[in-house]
């Protein structure tokens, strides 16, 4: 504390002097309305300590109080950020001001100045009701320490420029956090959520942007504090003109040159609105809203009733396992375009399998659970359309996953630029971090690709190849059994590691990988036996082979609304899946949600269980059938937690997170679909081989498929077809001819 003679010289300098107790307030009533302001009346008093009073002689004090910092560490961090940027600012500072330290370990900066001001509280932090920075002007007191941080003392105090004081000001004012932010939103009710797995688009885009991301072309960060980034507008005068807080992305601007509201918290909508639109918010929200941000608005979809299905030769495709809505579009698509309705449901079921990921697992039992990872094969020979179904089912994702990959690209940009700055260029911009590529459908890529761009999108990569043998022939790329190995971890969710000579190792905690692709039948058949079935990795393959023909231009076309609601249902189901089920842990780990049978699905699965375990163990049924039902015991449970997070999102009597004993029905449909499959691919590779053998033989072209008809009338024609290298036509003519002579 000061002695009573320094007071004495203060009060002779004009300073208005009271005297205080240990507990710093004035020793009597009516000191600080009449204080102290002659040597005279000090030696009379001898209080335990000595303050003042601000505004008297043009005296203001910039209190700055560390006691809401609980560590010595962190207090001398704030100070001397803040020092810094003061000094940085203003030219030779310690010397223009007084600064004392005070009992509890925080500053008095003590100047002169003509602004005439009451206390004014400048800036509180986080979570602190306290101020952390107030002043003490006309009519405050502050206690006169004798603890001098420079050599400039009270009675050295002398006027700082009014630029100077604001400058003071306006940089204390960048540390001040304002905890509410009142967004202004659209009143459009499109527009606002109608439940709690609902995202408005300003919300939407509020969690994916910064004020940064805007504000780029206007302004600069002239400094990088721990919470906030100071910025300057471009071309004021001003050191500052605002800041952007590091945690919320929302942007507070004391200068009033901009087109942006001064005094009040801006979240990057908000900006956004007024950058674009000048402030007009509908506007902004449906712009928003059509560049894919917030949930998807999906109406009602009107479905006419349908008397028949679609005929298709082999086993259909069980569509009655979808809701309506999805049927009419599949039905539709096939109808207007000529696309396989197996293809089609194949590529639906893989989507959903996308789209869930990580974020749910359905456990059968304590210590059993299933992952809704799928593998799909369609199977078909080239020109029959097996791309363009599965196009048709997966452009709504496709489109978002464009736009994860666009995004990523220019965020990889901006941290590649700012890699190569300077350390010094760094303390000037916003601190970039490498950025995650959140893509989430891959085409052809190598396995360590497929690892990173999977780290970046934990809840799941799905796999897409118009052609699946590049695929199979992978497996063994690099040595024997590495890449199979992967895959078949990958399949159960177990963790998997890669360790390549030519590049980093590599690991995934949880994968999820779903894969879809086409394969010509002759193709697929090679690689389904031998070592490939042993292993276990074809049983894991669900298979779709369909008998289609090439379909003539039909003028048929799909009502654009069903177009519209198709692709609006899937987004609106990935963005609800990923803001409703989508949870980390503290090491950003996912939590998956655990998805349990009710009582009477259990019952119904264990039914089902039981009569794939009778077939097992029966001498009826051939081994490389019985090999398959393993997975499909596997399979069932995956296709329920499917099938019942579909029906939950457009049937509220369905429970996304209890599977019903309807979903347990409809997934044994679709199991006994794909084992039907499965055995039309196995009797066609026998009979192809059977008609390969007669083929052989040293006959004409018409002799052989005489023996082959011999052996079985029904002999595919197709194949005939191809393996004597006639024409469908001759086939069926020698076919006439045979059973003309046969009478």
């Amino acid at each position: 504390m000061i002695s009573k003679d320094y007071a004495k010289k203060l009060a002779s300098l004009g300073f208005a002097i009271i005297p205080c107790t240990a507990k710093k307030a004035p020793i009597e009533i009516g000191w600080t309305t009449n204080p102290i302001k002659t040597p005279e009346q000090i030696d009379v008093l001898n209080p335990s300590m000595w303050g003042c009073i601000g505004g008297i002689n043009d005296i203001e004090c910039i209190d700055v109080d560390l006691k809401v910092f609980t560590s010595l560490e962190e207090r001398s961090e704030w100070w001397n950020e803040y020092w810094s940027f003061l000094s940085d600012n203003i030219e030779d500072l310690k010397n223009k001001v007084c600064i004392a330290k005070t009992m509890k370990g925080g500053y008095h900066i003590i100047y002169k100045t003509k602004t005439k001001k009451g206390n004014t509280k400048i800036a509180s932090l986080k979570g602190h009701k306290e101020a952390i920075i107030e002043t003490r002007g006309v009519g405050g007191q502050f206690i006169l320490y004798g603890n001098f941080l420079y050599d400039k003392e009270y009675h050295h105090i002398d006027y700082i420029t009014e630029q100077e004081r604001d400058i003071i000001w306006t940089i204390s004012k960048t540390y001040n956090y304002i905890d509410e932010v009142v967004v202004e939103v659209p009143k459009k009710s499109e527009f606002t959520p109608k439940n709690e797995t609902d995202v408005s688009p300003w919300v939407d885009y509020n969690s994916k942007h910064t004020a940064l991301d805007l504000i780029q072309d206007e302004f600069k960060i002239v400094r990088n504090t721990s919470k906030s980034y100071v910025i300057k507008r471009n071309g004021a005068e001003s050191p500052h003109s605002g800041y952007v807080f590091k945690d919320s992305g929302c942007m507070f601007l004391f200068s009033t040159g901009t087109i942006y509201p001064n005094e009040t918290l801006l979240s990057p909508f908000i900006i956004y609105s007024w950058k674009y639109h000048n402030g007009d918010f509908n506007k902004s929200a449906s712009q928003l809203y059509d560049d894919g941000y917030g949930t998807r608005s999906v109406a009602k979809l009107k479905v006419p009733k349908i008397d028949k299905p679609i005929a298709i030769n082999r086993e259909l495709f069980p569509i009655e396992i979808f809701p309506k809505e999805i049927q009419y579009y599949i039905v539709e698509s096939s109808r207007t375009l000529g696309l396989s309705i197996d293809y089609m449901g194949c590529c639906f079921l893989w989507i959903m399998s996308l789209i869930i990921g990580n974020s749910m697992v359905i456990e059968i039992k304590p210590g059993w659970r299933e992952i809704a990872t799928l593998w799909i094969a369609v199977v078909g020979k080239p020109g029959i359309g097996k791309t363009p179904s599965l196009n048709q089912m997966l452009h709504p994702l496709r489109k978002l996953n464009v736009k994860e990959q666009k995004d990523f690209a220019k965020k990889m940009k901006l941290y590649e630029d700012y890699c190569k700055l300077e350390k010094k260029e760094r303390e000037h911009c916003e601190e970039i971090k490498k950025p995650r590529n959140k893509q989430f459908i891959v085409g052809d890529i190598t396995l360590e690709s497929l690892i990173d761009v999977h780290e970046g999108n934990p809840n799941g990569l799905g796999v897409f190849k118009d052609e699946l043998a590049g695929w199979f022939k992978d497996m063994n790329k690099y040595r024997a059994g590495s890449d199979l190995e992967f895959w078949l971890s990958s399949w159960s969710g177990t963790s998997i590691s890669v360790n390549r000579k030519t590049s980093k190792n590599s690991f995934v905690d949880k994968p999820f990988i779903p894969v879809i692709g086409g394969i010509q039948p002759s193709v697929f058949e090679m690689f389904a036996t031998g070592e490939n079935k042993d292993n276990g990795f074809i049983d894991r393959i669900l298979i779709s082979y369909p008998e289609l023909i090439v379909n003539k231009y039909n003028k048929s076309f799909m009502d654009s609304s069903v177009i519209q609601w198709y692709s609006d249902f899937v987004v609106k189901m990935k963005t609800s899946i990923d803001s409703t089920f989508l949870k980390f842990d503290d090491n950003d780990e996912i939590i998956p949600n655990i998805i349990t049978f009710s009582n009477d699905a259990e019952k119904e699965w264990i039914k089902i269980f039981d009569k794939f375990t009778d077939v097992q163990n029966s001498d009826d049924e051939n081994e490389y059938m019985k090999s398959m039902l393993p997975k499909q015991k596997a399979y069932i449970p995956r296709f329920a937690l499917i099938l019942n997070v579909l029906w939950s999102f457009l049937d509220d009597s369905y429970y996304s997170t209890i599977i019903d004993v309807n979903s347990i029905n409809r997934a044994e449909q679709l199991s006994n679909y794909f084992v039907n499959m499965a055995k039309l691919v196995k009797q066609d590779a026998k009979e192809k081989h059977e008609l390969i053998k007669v083929s052989q033989a040293g006959l004409t072209p018409f002799d052989k498929f005489k023996s082959m008809y011999s052996l079985d009338n029904e002999v595919n024609r197709t194949v005939a077809s191809e393996l004597l290298e006639v024409s469908k036509r001759t086939i069926f003519r020698w076919v006439k001819e045979l059973e003309t002579n046969k009478k």
